[in-house]
């Protein structure tokens, strides 16, 4: 460009010398400016400006020297006006560019994907990040349909997505895209969207983050977790073995005792039927008994994914009271229910939820069992506190917990007792904060210590 601006300039000048009466040929000398304004940086475009002026005062003062007229110095004055406007817009218009220019390699430093697609869904920019992590080049990725291209599956419909897009001029959310591999990648997806001076949609910036690797790590540790949480399970049933043992022989002792009756009841000269027919219902209820204690049993002890259903708190404590009955009899410790005279309805895995009550149940005993005081008692309320939460509280007669171990109560491999692990407690906390609630310790002016945990309730009746 450089050469043919200045073959332009050179041949404007010979005209405007030779022919003095074409008109304002000096004017010429903006697109020798324009010229220079694509080869040139600002010291050049400067340096040309001022060139074409003195080419065109030189050619005036060749042709008209002292004797010009008011309509040629006029035209001579008109050249140079445009030639210094034109500098002047081709200067502006370069340093936009250039600030646009810096702004954009700036997107090209960053790790994320940035693009820009059109309201059409038709790619016009793709920055470094979006070719690193997708795997193609911005020369393939222009002028293709973002979501066809990328296979992007959506969180929810791309209608509401959209909505949302043009109600509040933003989206955010998680995406899964396909790269040029053929792999999935998960972003955390930020939707900008541009828009003209009239309000009317222009454009969409979209910023995508990979997280794949943020989410496989958490799959692991929740993974760990449910390892962890079955591990401790299997201690508790360990430690309950006798409480286990006296709550499945009990029905089984009642069906022997029955079946017995029914067999003197038989033996009499006249069988006495209705009392068999009595007797046999006694020893199917406590089949079906032995058979839930077996179920819960089961269900404590099995490794499975978690289940998240609709369950009431209260069915919770009872269900979790049944394995640990026969504890309280043997160590001479009254249990008291203070429960919630209408259903406490949340989202939880029941199993989980019934191993962090019995932990809390077993510590209780555990703490009250070197015990001399004759009040030994454990207090379970249930309850809606303040913030419309499902609340759980076992309190104990205990010796209580100094603040200093309280502090640090709910840590890994913190504990108190001789030969505990540290692990109880701990995965109590996991499995409530996976649960969207908080377990924590509160003082007990009485003596002995409250722990509570508190669940997110469902606004649904369920009775």
């Amino acid at each position: 460009m450089a050469p043919l601006a200045i073959l332009l300039a050179a041949g404007i000048f010979v005209v405007d010398t030779i022919d003095p009466f074409s008109g304002a040929v000096a004017v010429l000398y903006v697109v020798v400016i324009l010229l220079a304004g694509t080869a040139f940086r600002r010291r050049g475009i400067v340096l040309c400006s001022v060139g074409c002026a003195a080419l065109t005062l030189l050619s005036f003062w060749i042709v008209h020297g002292d004797e010009a007229s008011g309509g040629a110095l006029s035209r001579c004055l008109m050249s140079i006006s445009a030639i210094a406007i034109t500098s002047l817009l081709v200067l502006k218009n370069q340093s936009t560019s250039t600030d646009l220019s810096e702004k954009a390699q700036l997107l090209d430093l960053t790790h994320d994907a940035i693009f820009v697609r059109s309201m059409g869904d038709m790619i016009t920019y793709w920055n470094r990040g979006a070719e690193a992590i997708y795997g193609w080049s911005a020369e393939h990725a222009a002028g293709k349909s973002s979501h066809q291209f990328l296979q992007t599956v959506f969180p929810a419909e791309l209608n509401e997505i959209n909505r949302e897009l043009l109600s509040s001029d933003r989206w955010e959310g998680e995406l899964m895209h396909t790269k040029r591999d053929g792999s999935v990648v998960v972003v955390s997806s930020r939707w900008s969207l541009k828009k003209d001076a009239d309000g009317k949609p222009l454009a969409v910036l979209e910023t995508n983050t990979d997280i794949s690797q943020r989410r496989r790590a958490e799959t692991e540790v929740l993974k760990a977790q449910a390892e962890l949480a079955h591990v401790t399970r299997l201690t508790t049933l360990g430690e309950l073995t006798a409480s286990i043992a006296h709550e499945v022989n009990q029905p089984l002792a009642g069906i022997v005792m029955n079946g017995e009756a029914c067999l003197r009841w038989i033996d009499r000269d006249k069988p006495d039927l209705d009392e068999v027919r009595s007797a046999v219902r006694r020893s199917i209820a406590d089949a079906q008994r032995a058979s839930d204690i077996v179920h819960r049993i089961r269900a404590l002890s099995k490794k499975g994914d978690i289940q998240m259903t609709l369950v009431d708190v209260n069915e919770i404590v009872n269900e979790s009271i049944v394995l640990v009955r026969h504890e309280f009899v043997a160590n001479r410790i009254t249990l008291k229910l203070d429960l919630a005279h209408r259903p406490l309805p949340a989202l939880g895995d029941r199993i989980q939820l019934q191993q962090v009550l019995i932990n809390l149940l077993i510590n209780g005993i555990q703490a009250m069992a070197p015990c001399k005081s004759d009040l030994r008692e454990i207090l379970v309320t249930t309850s809606i506190d303040g913030s419309n939460q499902a609340n759980v509280r076992v309190r104990d007669s205990g010796p209580g917990i100094d603040p200093e171990s309280a502090r640090q109560l709910f840590k890994a491999f913190f504990t108190t007792k001789a030969d505990g692990i540290g692990m109880g407690l701990s995965i109590c906390r996991s499995i409530i904060e996976s649960h969207g609630g908080r377990v924590w310790i509160v003082p007990n002016p009485g003596g002995g210590a409250i722990f509570q945990f508190s669940l997110p309730r469902v606004e649904k009746d369920a009775g």
